[in-house]
């Protein structure tokens, strides 16, 4: 069997090099792909490849298509959108994710891009604390859960809302401190801060829109760590052309980064390139629970994770 690490964005030397000695340990051939810049490069690396750890890189069908002997795919991360799964399930190759692996990554610059922004991005002037601040989180899943945790260190009121909850889920947020709102629009209505965690799904893709950004506070500030295409970026651009107070900080530079960039000023800010989860001990996590995940798949015919 031959794993293939394929990174077009590395993991931290350290993460390789415990992944490299989970997949030999367990027998295994292992090779690795960094920052290549063309397709090309990646199609070629998996001619004779049975199992595939990636991260962002974009896995659509052309790619499968090229890599005969596939049988399995662990993305190192939650999102797995950047892999066409009908392309692999057409195939029968297994498509995993990393559930939780990075969430505290995500989580910490979820607070710090809210701080940057509540201290006016430290431009001297003067900002606004966190205390007493209500903080609305659409979805709650792993990543949402550690900035709950992490906020209600700041006494923050913080609230969520997610149409997949349970009653059982609505039962255990409270373990989290957290206040579940019976609708997105009571959120949306009732959160000063609102950051975005939901997946991009047919459901989601531009779920946050005119109608829903109009119900928050004059002076908001939403946060986004998920998926640009959950936005409807036109609707934003509206919102903040009317509203001189409201704001906007991403980890995903929107399509319209210029003129958010040029309309706005300060009151946008996006990262130069996704990092939520661009921590070592986040690399480490998310790699060596892929290279198990692999190793429990060709052992055991384990799929816990499966996506697709």
């Amino acid at each position: 069997m031959k794993v293939l690490l394929a990174t077009e964005k590395p993991f931290a030397p350290q993460a390789v090099k415990e992944i490299k000695g989970i997949i030999e340990t367990a027998g295994y051939t292992f090779a690795v792909i960094e920052k290549y810049t063309h397709k090309s490069e990646l199609i070629k690396a998996l001619e004779d490849v049975d199992a595939l750890i990636i991260r962002s890189d974009k896995i659509d069908k052309e790619v499968i298509d090229h890599a005969p002997q596939l049988k399995v795919i662990v993305r190192a991360g939650a999102g797995y959108d950047n892999v066409d799964l009908n392309a692999a399930t057409q195939r029968d190759i297994c498509v995993m994710n990393t559930p939780g692996q990075n969430a505290n990554a995500v989580a910490e610059l979820v607070l710090g891009l809210i701080i940057f922004m509540q201290r006016n991005q430290f431009d001297g002037t003067s900002g606004h604390e966190l205390k007493r601040k209500r903080l609305g989180l659409y979805a709650f899943g792993n990543v949402a859960k550690m900035v709950a945790k992490i906020a209600r260190g700041f006494e923050m009121s913080v609230q969520t809302y997610s149409p997949s909850l349970t009653h059982d889920d609505l039962r255990k947020e409270g373990e989290y401190g957290v206040l579940s709102v019976y609708s997105v629009e009571e959120l949306f209505e009732t959160s000063d801060i609102l950051s975005l965690h939901m997946p991009l799904l047919k459901e989601t893709r531009e779920c946050v829109n005119y109608a829903l950004l109009s119900r928050l506070p004059e002076e908001a500030l939403l946060v986004n760590t998920a998926r640009k295409e959950v936005i409807k970026e036109a609707d934003l651009i509206r919102i903040m052309d009317e509203r001189p107070g409201f704001r906007f900080i991403t980890d995903i530079q929107p399509d319209n980064h210029a003129l958010f960039k040029e309309k706005f000023g300060n009151r946008y800010f996006s990262t130069p390139k996704k990092s939520g989860a661009q921590t070592f001990e986040a690399n480490i996590n998310a790699g060596l629970a892929a290279a198990k995940q692999i190793v429990d798949f060709f052992h055991t015919g384990t799929t816990r994770f499966r996506v697709n």
